[in-house]
């Protein structure tokens, strides 16, 4: 009795710290906030013209903060060979090398700030089925999930972000479209595994009290 009591305990301290953990960065964003994050986001080391319209994109999703969870979708145009700017870094490898490279070492910012993709894929065709701009094709797509609008901002404007993103945009043309959280529907054999494993734990806890 007692090895289940201290059990249940450690996994309810367990799930409190995660939930303060997966929660971070709540709350409505204020002017002196974005005005603080905006100004280190146009300090980044990519080409000026390309932060100047980031910035001016920014500022009024920021300003609309409503204090909760986004969903960052990532369309990914890869160039056909890395395309330096001036201060960016001398790579010589291919430009899904590059991203490769930003994606890896972006991993532990991710996780400090709850941060995760949700999705990874590439296109499966050479060419989208339905194609609305023939000139344009997508080498990739991701969405990443941020608790806030905050953690977005918090997280480019982190001290170690900076020495990251120039392999992305030597890499890549990026559509970057923010969502807000919808209905997300499991893997369905999960889902129905799950309510299996319910049922069976009810029926026994039940045969358990009746039946001694």
């Amino acid at each position: 009795m007692w090895f289940e009591l201290v059990l249940a305990g450690g996994l309810l301290v367990l799930y409190a710290a995660f939930w303060a953990w997966h929660s971070q960065g709540s709350g409505k964003l204020t002017q002196a906030e974005i005005d603080q994050y905006l100004a280190k986001i146009e300090k980044l080391p990519l080409p000026a013209k390309a932060v100047q319209g980031f910035i001016a994109r920014l500022r009024p999703w920021a300003e609309a903060d409503d204090g909760k969870p986004v969903y960052m979708f990532n369309l990914i145009h890869f160039f056909p060979r890395v395309q330096p700017f001036p201060g960016a870094p001398d790579f010589k490898g291919t430009p899904e090398q590059a991203n490769a490279r930003y994606e890896k070492s972006l991993i532990w910012l991710w996780l400090s700030h709850a941060s995760y993709p949700t999705f990874i894929g590439a296109p499966q065709a050479s060419g989208n089925l339905i194609n609305m701009q023939p000139e344009r094709t997508w080498g990739n797509m991701t969405v990443v999930r941020y608790p806030s609008r905050r953690t977005f901002l918090k997280l480019i404007s982190h001290p170690s972000y900076a020495p990251l993103a120039p392999y992305k945009f030597i890499a890549l043309e990026l559509d970057l479209v923010p969502v807000s959280s919808g209905t997300i529907v499991p893997d369905l054999r999960w889902l129905v595994g799950g309510g299996f494993v319910i049922v069976f734990l009810l029926v026994v806890w039940a045969r358990a009290v009746l039946f001694g």
